[in-house]
């Protein structure tokens, strides 16, 4: 059994022993589904491209019945949020990933370095965009936030052969503003300037349009060193909210 370095297993194993984990998952499964509507099951399902069944709840129902689900429950800890995660992984509705999206982003706080890993796992299981961002931007970025030595993880990411790991390398510095690398953010674009799928081309482009919002200049005069090997996607992406003129700085 893989463990992590704060004694957590792993995402390719059995999730960790937790009793909170059990009383969120019985209550979880018996709310979720008593509110399935079918008919939107299907309209979400093709929307979201077959990436996996849903049981048809909107955001704000969703959410709703989420805080039911919770009440009364303490904060976790690290195995505690590992097991929430990884069980509500196997279960096949789409919606109970999201729940463990949520949960998370609720307390990243609550989380080590240790749980790279099993983000790494959810990133890249069942992998699309709806779950792939929010884990990239709210708990990848809040680990990397929390210890910086983890930088050199998203070096390794930026070269994975998984494009899930790649966009999460690319865009787990998006709420990072004056607290962003900047040598990592345009070395990660400028390298995979050149990926062949839409995703990660994309992820190149709100990353960089991202953080134009608190350098423009940097990101214009990146796009111009670099429009060459940018796709058309990623440079439009970059610029979309601030041009492509690059402002004079008086001496």
């Amino acid at each position: 059994m893989g463990v992590t370095a704060s004694g957590t297993p792993d995402g390719r194993s059995g999730p960790p022993h937790s009793v909170l984990a059990d009383t969120v998952l019985e209550r979880l499964t018996v709310t979720y589904a008593a509110a399935a509507d079918p008919e939107r099951a299907v309209t979400a399902r093709a929307y979201m491209k077959d990436i996996a069944p849903f049981l048809g709840l909107t955001t704000p129902d969703r959410r709703a019945l989420s805080r039911t689900v919770l009440t009364g429950t303490p904060r976790p800890d690290e195995a505690d949020c590992t097991a929430v995660a990884l069980r509500c992984w196997r279960l096949p509705e789409r919606e109970y990933q999201y729940f463990a999206v949520d949960y998370l982003r609720r307390h990243v706080r609550r989380l080590s370095s240790g749980f790279l890993p099993v983000a790494r796992h959810l990133v890249s299981t069942a992998a699309w965009w709806d779950t792939v961002d929010l884990l990239a931007a709210h708990v990848v970025g809040g680990l990397v936030t929390a210890d910086p030595k983890l930088r050199t993880d998203m070096d390794r990411w930026i070269e994975d052969d998984d494009l899930w790991v790649v966009r999460t390398a690319l865009l787990h510095q998006l709420r990072h503003k004056d607290a962003t690398d900047t040598e990592r953010l345009f070395a990660y674009c400028a390298r995979q300037s050149g990926h062949p799928d839409f995703f990660v081309r994309k992820a190149i482009g709100w990353s960089l349009r991202e953080y134009a919002r608190t350098d423009p200049d940097a990101v214009r005069e990146f796009v111009e060193r670099e429009r060459d090997r940018l796709s058309p996607l990623s440079v439009r992406e970059a610029l979309k909210n601030i041009g492509s003129h690059t402002s004079s700085i008086s001496p």
